[in-house]
């Protein structure tokens, strides 16, 4: 959800939620509700289901936090109350976040429960009864079968990127675990897409739920995105290039493999740039340091695969790259969506070879739009649109990280954004380093992988 400047008048007063929730509102900065807020707050305070289906970057964890919130302080008593499912730890751990950030004037207490760390922790925080507990399935189930997670007293469920738990092999643990929550509750489903196994699972679940349906099918329309034919030997010298402009503040930079994330971070470091991997063989230790790292802008360049990068939340991002093109059309619109969050315009560029004409093809029909097309001077290669007249077009006829309105996604038509600013970050003190690094690093012309 986007942070704004604070307003003396503040628009979330509307659903009439308790006075210290609305400080919090007030304190982290947030004026003028989302349309999925608009749209889901006051049925969930009102104790109905809720199916909403939206992109990442729309203000989905206020929507589901703020009447929960609301319903714990009408009545206090011991926990857990709440149960919020999510497919990652990063996710999890920003869902918790933010969630102590809105109530963070009421006593309401809330643990994250996740994998790839010690339970110790974790089983002395549920000792103490909280509230809230966030976590992933796995985690969850273990304690549960250990006994110190007992969700008997659980009022409401939140399952939230319900498509990724479904991609990762969650459905099976969701199920155990909604079978062992209490018949009559609350349950708010989350998802950016609905395929049929999710929507199995919302038709199990859900009574009569308030339904809302936010273009999920494609990307945010604050997303300039675009594709850049280029050989797949050449691939690397077009990263160094688009990396290097002074319009590229951060940038998550999309592999296709765990070995290559880490190979092309490491290779990006040795060119001058601050890079950092995340990939699904790093300790939680290691996963949490990068993370931090990027979100302080310690580095500028985030490069993962689509597992590691599930549930990433950092605002301001310029640039998503996918040096390869992802698996699945449906993955297209999940990595693009790490930029252009929260009403903030953002750039996302993929690279696209002759092999994935196939890829495109899909991509396209289920966008139901044409991509844009744009190339990078120095870096032309041979049209994708053999036979169909397609362009290719950039800023002036050249550059692909220029911002036009190519894409057809265009600048117009949100809904209900809050207002803000782009971030004033240190972002900007690693520019002169990128372009000193810029010469040496396309003087490297080591072997791609």
């Amino acid at each position: 959800m986007a942070l704004a400047a604070t307003d003396s008048s503040n628009g979330f007063d509307r659903f009439g939620l308790d006075s210290s929730i609305l400080r919090g509102v007030s304190a982290a900065g947030f004026v003028e509700p989302r349309f999925i807020q608009v749209e889901t707050i006051p049925a969930a305070l009102a104790g109905r289901d809720v199916l909403g289906l939206a992109q990442t970057g729309t203000g989905k964890t206020a929507a589901f936090a703020l009447p929960m919130l609301h319903r714990l302080l009408r009545d206090r008593r011991r926990g857990p109350r709440v149960l919020v499912l999510a497919p990652t730890r990063e996710l999890a751990t920003q869902i918790d976040a933010e969630i102590r950030l809105l109530a963070r004037f009421t006593k309401i207490r809330v643990v994250t429960i996740y994998g790839g760390v010690s339970a110790h922790g974790q089983i002395k925080a549920l000792r103490k009864n909280p509230e809230i507990v966030v976590g992933c399935p796995g985690r969850i189930l273990d304690l549960m079968g250990r006994g110190v997670l007992r969700l008997g007293d659980v009022e409401t469920v939140v399952l939230d990127e319900a498509d990724h738990m479904f991609d990762m092999g969650f459905l099976p643990d969701l199920r155990r675990i909604l079978k062992a929550l209490p018949a009559k509750r609350q349950n708010l489903l989350f998802s950016a897409t609905m395929p049929k196994e999710i929507r199995s699972l919302a038709d199990d679940l859900l009574q009569n739920p308030q339904v809302v349906e936010l273009a999920h099918s494609g990307p945010a329309s604050t997303i300039d995105h675009a594709l850049v034919s280029v050989r797949e030997d050449r691939k690397r010298d077009l990263l160094h290039s688009i990396l290097n402009e002074d319009s590229c503040e951060s940038a998550i930079v999309f592999t296709r493999t765990k070995h290559r994330a880490r190979r092309l971070a490491q290779q990006l470091g040795r060119a001058g740039h601050r890079a950092v991997g995340l990939q699904g063989n790093m300790s939680q230790g290691q996963r949490d340091r990068a993370m931090q790292g990027f979100r302080k802008r310690q580095y500028d360049v985030l490069v993962a695969t689509d597992i590691a990068a599930r549930g990433i939340d950092v605002q301001g991002i310029s640039h998503v790259i996918n040096f390869d093109v992802p698996n699945t059309p449906d993955a297209y619109t999940h990595r693009i969506g790490r930029t252009g969050r929260a009403e903030l315009s953002g750039r996302a560029l993929t690279f696209v070879t002759r092999d994935d004409v196939g890829w495109l093809r899909a991509t396209e029909r289920k966008l139901g739009n044409r991509i844009a097309r744009h190339t990078v001077e120095g870096f032309e290669a041979e049209p994708l649109d053999s036979g169909n007249g397609g362009s290719r077009s950039g800023r002036n006829g050249g550059s692909a990280s220029g911002h036009n309105g190519g894409s057809g996604s265009g600048r117009n038509g949100r809904h209900g954004g809050n207002r803000q600013r782009r971030p004033n970050d240190s972002s900007r003190r690693g520019r002169g380093r990128r372009r000193q690094a810029r010469s040496s690093g396309q003087r490297q012309s080591q072997s791609h992988s």
